[in-house]
């Protein structure tokens, strides 16, 4: 009896590893209280981007800037270098990282009983340890409001980075993006 429900137990933590991994990166924003989101209609990327820490663009930082681009114009924002309401600034970084978990298991092992006239299996436990390398990448959306010079909302997506082509990473980007702005509720009020 035991022994099925430590199978069950297996199954069932899994299917969780699974369902946790399908499910995308973690997201989390904040917001500044004493904002007035109502008033913020254009926007314009900071000048450098955190992102470019290194003094030019990549594929990768141009691909999130154009995500996140995408993503305000679709709630309303216009882009406007000249005279933005707000300023966008993009950070990204990856971190390696190490996940070691232990789990108890069941063998058993086989004697011969010379009472029993027969072998007879003896269960006994043992803890069985994986070690799991990998890779986390963290990237941050910050809304400034450009008049106050002050953060108004932050976004973070923080997921397991793996090996992907050219097109399989745009994805992931677009994906990644798309969840943080999922956590920001503000949109332009249309202007009759």
């Amino acid at each position: 009896m035991q022994f099925r429900s430590v199978l069950r137990l297996v199954a069932l933590s899994s299917l969780l590893a699974l369902a946790a991994c399908a499910s995308g990166p973690r997201v989390a924003s904040q917001s500044d209280p004493g904002a007035d989101f109502s008033r913020y209609r254009s926007f314009a990327f900071y000048t450098p981007l955190a992102l470019e820490q290194n003094g030019y663009t990549t594929i990768t930082s141009n691909r999130i800037r154009a995500a996140v681009r995408a993503q305000m114009e679709a709630r309303g924002y216009v882009f406007d270098e000249a005279d933005p309401d707000l300023w966008v600034n993009l950070n990204a970084y990856l971190q390696d990282k190490t996940r070691v978990t232990t789990m108890p298991e069941v063998d058993y092992d086989y004697y011969y009983s010379y009472r029993a006239r027969g072998y007879v299996a003896v269960p006994y436990w043992r803890d069985r340890t994986d070690v799991r390398q990998y890779t986390e990448g963290t990237l941050n959306v910050d809304l400034v409001d450009a008049r106050r010079k002050q953060l108004v909302w932050e976004g973070i997506a923080v997921g397991t980075v793996g090996r992907a082509d050219a097109q399989q990473r745009g994805e992931q980007i677009d994906a990644a993006v798309a969840a943080i702005f999922a956590a920001y509720p503000h949109r332009v009020a249309a202007t009759h």
